[in-house]
């Protein structure tokens, strides 16, 4: 019989985050086990941390893990980085023999297209954490002009309009670094002559969520495709 110990993971922070939050997890677990699961199967175990996913030191991921080394149970995940935001700690999970990882959102992952996924995420982080460190930076000169041009311009950066312009900005990357991650699937199937409804069944089939992990449709595909062109035009 197939064994499982379940592992989910949630911050403060993803608690109300549509696609983050636990409720999300499961869901995706319970679809896994529906429809993607060796039957019959059992989950042996079940584990779960209220921690960020910057750092390793989370002692239900150590129970869940002596308890996969212990039974030779798979670890069962949501995501991928519900295990981890750290490649290389990925990649040293991954290399251990007496840990077998599965995703329920890549149910039919190996090994490889978990370290090359694993990778990619970390690289999109970085470059979102450098477009928004940008945007500040622009922000700030703008307002050091504002000063200067009008004396009684007093609001300073770090007030409540700041913090608004920096999570527009957070928002509006994660945004573009969403459709362009949904571009990989999109692309070659529209390229392949699909219609926007049959493209989102394809994506519904893939158990790939939209950015607020919902099911996909041709509305939704049809933004996508548009946010793409619109960012890609802005760089031209």
């Amino acid at each position: 019989m197939k064994q499982y110990v379940v592992y989910t993971r949630v911050s403060t922070e993803d608690q109300g985050r549509s696609g983050l939050g636990l409720e999300a997890q499961k869901r995706d677990i319970e679809i896994f086990l529906e429809k993607f699961s060796a039957v019959p199967y059992e989950v042996i175990a079940e584990f779960q941390d209220v921690l960020s996913g910057a750092t390793d030191e989370r002692p239900e991921l150590q129970k869940a893990l002596r308890k996969v080394r212990e039974t030779g149970a798979e670890l069962l995940i949501a995501k991928l980085d519900r295990l981890s935001r750290k490649v290389a700690f990925i990649a040293a999970l991954m290399d251990d023999p007496k840990v077998r990882l599965r995703v329920a959102q890549m149910p039919n992952a190996d090994k490889f297209q978990l370290h090359i996924y694993a990778a990619l995420a970390e690289q999109e982080r970085d470059f979102i954490s450098a477009r928004t460190k940008a945007a500040l930076k622009v922000a700030k000169q703008r307002h050091a002009m504002r000063r200067l041009e009008d004396p009684s311009y007093s609001k300073q950066i770090g007030g409540l309009r700041d913090k608004t312009m920096k999570r527009n900005a957070a928002v509006q990357a994660k945004a573009a670094e969403d459709a362009r991650r949904a571009m990989k699937v999109i692309g070659p199937l529209r390229d392949a002559g699909k219609n926007l409804s049959e493209i989102a069944a394809v994506l519904n089939d893939m158990v790939m969520p939209t950015a607020r992990g919902g099911q996909w449709t041709a509305k939704q595909v049809s933004r996508i495709l548009d946010r793409v062109s619109a960012t890609e035009a802005g760089e031209a």
